[in-house]
């Protein structure tokens, strides 16, 4: 895993813990909208922690030097 993923992740699961802190506000007006688009952000969020994840799998072992 490069630096650059290490500071993705980092960057991706932090969006993902503050999209699950966030508490719905009922008596907004648009807050459907912006649950879901919450919702869609954190699924994207996490699908590219698993291709990240997946790539780093697949890389060739090099051994550190």
């Amino acid at each position: 895993m490069t630096a650059t993923d290490v500071e993705l992740t980092r960057a991706l699961r932090e969006l993902i813990a503050a999209l699950d802190r966030r508490v719905p506000r009922v008596a907004s007006v648009g807050e459907a909208a912006i649950a879901r688009d919450a919702q869609l952000l954190r699924e994207r969020a996490v699908r590219r922690l698993a291709e990240i994840a997946f790539d780093d799998a697949a890389a060739p072992f090099e051994p550190l030097t």
